[in-house]
């Protein structure tokens, strides 16, 4: 399988892809093929992508054929993806243009009907140029999507034979290792592929007798002093400045651990790769290397990399040395035994991909290639092995320490799982002659779990970040709490969800990479991923990364401008009108909700959601949930009615027919709340506030009325007690002097006058307190001036004699 570790080098573009998969426009062609297409004209563009096309075809019909020197699939599906990719961006770029001719021929109107005033000849000509330069760009837009769709098909059927080949050698067997014949063709093989590799050392030891003379020995010697120093004190130079820089900036916490297991990675990834690539600089300061030489330096460059980042990720998620700084749930004794497999399996990486490398431009023979597929599989699938036997012997020790068996995450039991699995299975299909089959599954097995370890640093680093970043006793919580005047409630719960939504895309970027075609490459992959974030569709509506980022954002940003808008207005300009409270805070609900409709709006144009789409939607809802949201929509339109009427607003007195009073102290899309005179508050719906009797108290006037109706004695002397009455009502500091205080004398009966005193104060609320401070001073006034509130009832008791007797009895009385 030539190119079955093309994914080993493309794992230094898994960023790319993921901004490109996140991106509105993918670049996917070559440097060269965007420069002439941006200089050739739409109709030179188009023959050129036709031509490529069909040289794709032609090449793609030879290697169904099985004719030699046939281009690898890979190229050929390459090729096919850029004219796809550049012919829907022709013709994305040309649907402007076409708008732009229509309008010009919509405002010179339709040609004049036969029998018409002929129009000027100027206009005829302008539109019948028109007309030619909008059938031309019509017909250069339908090729356009015409060579898109073709591409598409081409790719789709080198796909289904790539796969297809790629099926057949993974089942296809040779000769066990364990038997005569394997070990024979060895042998018979040997003396060609030793004179390859001389050939092949030939090459190199030219090449590096010419980096070695006179005008190119100081700077090659000068690039092996920098790599060698950079090697040896580059990445702790690193992590010591990023020690410095977090213990500065960094607040104390999770992000620290995570960041350092990152900078750790990426450093030890840097500082390697930078060596490497100041060799190959100093190898070719003057072109000294072949073009197929300096092809396979940089595949080396590249394999380099790719092994280094495998290495420093697994020793950062480790930390060995600081348990402190470790992120997996490993224990200490785990750790050390550990430390040396990420090296160990970096190295194993970088043997396979050199190895490969080197086959491919040798020319070895199959039986070489077999030899060396079969124990590079042996050898990764050990290595594998041994660190699953080793972790398992540490969790026993530790389980036996502590006196208690520690349990595991459920991702960690898959994990040890699958790799158990692929150890076995790798194992037995050497042993049984399908070294293809094992050799993949051990390839596998070193990109899966670069793709794993990666993920949970990320996800580590993005919980830690979010929560860094959203916590309320943050300096960046403090700042959003006071800036936008969020809650820690709200900071905390967007801290949450920011960091599920972006678990959630990595993980499905990971799973996108590893369940990728196999043998894919680097354009593969970035393609793979932008299938998957912008393949989604639901119904007539197209679903991509960045629409749906544009969206979020419009939203986000709507609201947080509205919050300020409504903050604003609610604090300093309108406190600064003649309005009232109640009609400033009405004034401030509506435009909370017209902006929130708009704001909605707007997210719904950035997500490229039609009126049409819309109204769709609603009609096939309506039917179903129409009965549901009866009380609800009309609640809405009553709340609304209720902020632009006003028949009631906030602060008003209101009492409702079923005996409740109490200040209306919010009126809300769907109901109102009332607070009740013992602080608790009554949710009303808002219909109920539209469709019933509604007392407003304040609705004409702010002042409250104290009515006391006081019944005393008819011998009581009226003048007086008058005069006590109005004496408590004027001193009483809540009392109004405009309207006064009236004392007057509402009724006489056979027993009692009743006096009705009237006063007035600031509010209704204050009624009830003080009608009960009026009531205690009139009462002592009176008792003081000795005028009683009822006559004294009088008893008169008969004594009769005995019966028959005629003496009158004798009266008793009492009283």
């Amino acid at each position: 399988m030539p190119t079955l570790l093309r994914r080993l080098s493309a794992f230094p573009t898994l960023l790319l892809a993921l901004v490109l998969a996140f991106g509105t426009a993918p670049a996917w062609a070559r440097a060269d093929a965007d420069t002439t297409a941006s200089t050739a004209t739409p109709a030179q563009a188009l023959q050129q992508l036709s031509d490529q096309l069909d040289t794709v075809k032609a090449a793609l019909k030879n290697a169904q054929a099985g004719k030699p020197g046939t281009p690898p699939l890979a190229d050929l599906r390459t090729s096919a993806i850029q004219v796809q990719s550049q012919a829907g961006q022709l013709a994305d770029s040309l649907a402007p243009q076409m708008a732009a001719l229509q309008a010009q021929i919509t405002v010179l109107g339709p040609p004049p009907a036969k029998g018409a005033p002929a129009e000027a000849p100027e206009v005829t000509a302008q539109r019948r140029q028109l007309d030619k330069s909008q059938a031309n760009l019509n017909a250069q837009i339908v090729q356009a999507k015409s060579l898109n769709l073709d591409a598409t098909q081409v790719v789709t059927q080198i796909s289904g034979l790539r796969s297809d080949q790629f099926q057949a050698r993974l089942a296809e067997r040779t000769d066990t290792p364990l038997g005569h014949a394997f070990w024979a063709d060895q042998v018979r093989a040997l003396p060609s592929d030793m004179a390859r590799m001389q050939r092949f050392a030939g090459e190199w030891a030219e090449g590096w007798g010419d980096a070695w003379q006179p005008p190119n020995r100081l700077p090659l010697l000068l690039c092996l002093a920098l790599a060698v120093l950079l090697i040896a004190g580059g990445r702790q130079a690193l992590h010591r400045l990023w020690q410095f820089t977090a213990t500065r900036w960094l607040p104390d916490g999770h992000l620290r651990r995570s960041a350092m297991a990152a900078v750790m990675a990426l450093s030890t990834t840097l500082v390697i790769g930078l060596g490497a690539k100041l060799v190959h600089l100093g190898l070719n300061w003057n072109d000294t290397l072949g073009a197929d030489l300096d092809a396979l330096a940089t595949s080396a460059m590249r394999v380099v990399i790719f092994s280094t980042l495998m290495a420093g990720l697994g020793s950062a998620l480790l930390s060995a040395k600081r348990a402190s700084w470790r992120l997996l749930p490993l224990s200490d004794i785990a750790a050390q035994r550990l430390r040396r497999h990420p090296w160990l399996l970096g190295g194993a990486a970088l043997l396979t991909g050199l190895t490969e490398r080197v086959i491919r431009n040798v020319g070895a023979s199959l039986p070489a290639t077999v030899l060396l597929h079969a124990l590079l599989a042996l050898l990764i699938s050990g290595l594998v092995g041994s660190m699953l036997l080793r972790l398992r012997r540490a969790r026993r020790d530790a389980d036996a320490a502590d006196g208690n068996k520690a349990r595991r995450p459920l991702w960690v039991g898959l994990l040890s799982f699958a790799a158990t699995l692929g150890v076995v299975v790798c194992w037995l299909a050497v042993l049984f002659g399908y070294i293809a089959l094992g050799f993949f599954v051990a390839v596998q097995m070193l990109w899966t779990g670069l793709v794993a370890a990666s993920l949970y640093l990320l996800m580590q680093l993005a919980r830690d970040l979010f929560e860094t970043l959203l916590s309320p006793q943050g300096r960046g919580g403090a700042h959003l709490q006071a800036g936008f005047d969020l809650a820690p409630d709200t900071l905390e719960q967007a801290a949450t969800v920011l960091t599920g939504i972006t678990r959630v895309l990595l993980a499905l970027a990971a799973l996108a990479l590893v369940l990728a075609p196999f043998d894919a490459g680097p354009t593969e992959l970035a393609q793979r991923a932008m299938q998957l974030f912008g393949g989604l569709q639901l119904g007539q509506l197209h679903i991509e990364p960045g629409t749906v980022l544009g969206a979020i954002g419009v939203f986000v940003l709507g609201l947080m401008a509205l919050r300020m808008l409504k903050r604003w207005l609610g604090e300093q300009l309108l406190p600064k009108t003649a309005m009232d409270p109640g009609m400033r805070d009405s004034i401030v609900t509506l435009l909370g909700y017209l902006g929130g409709v708009l704001v909605f709006a707007l997210a719904l144009a950035a997500l490229n959601v039609s009126l049409q789409s819309i109204a769709w939607i609603a009609s096939a809802l309506s039917v179903g949930i129409g009965f549901g949201l009866q009380q609800i929509v009309s609640n809405f339109f009553c709340g609304l009615i209720l902020l632009v009427e006003r028949p009631v607003k906030v602060g008003d007195w209101v009492s409702l027919s079923s005996d409740v009073e109490g200040d209306i102290r919010r009126i809300n899309v769907r109901a109102t709340e009332i607070q009740l005179w013992d602080r608790s508050t009554l949710i009303v719906p808002n219909s109920q506030l539209i469709s019933q009797t509604v007392r407003n108290v304040t609705h004409a006037s702010a002042q409250g009325r104290v009515r006391i109706m006081l019944p005393m004695p008819l011998d009581t002397d009226a003048a007086r007690a008058r005069q006590l009455m109005l004496e408590a009502l004027k001193t009483h500091p809540a009392t109004l002097s405009t309207p006064s205080p009236v004392v007057r004398l509402d009724n006489i009966n056979a027993s009692s006058m009743t006096f009705s005193i009237t006063s007035y104060v600031r509010s209704p609320r204050d009624v009830t307190a003080v009608k009960s401070d009026i009531l205690f001073d009139i009462l002592q006034r009176l008792r003081e001036s000795q005028l009683p509130l009822s006559t004294p009832q009088s008893m008169v008791v008969r004594t009769l004699g005995p019966l028959g007797e005629d003496s009158p009895a004798a009266p008793f009385q009492a009283s």
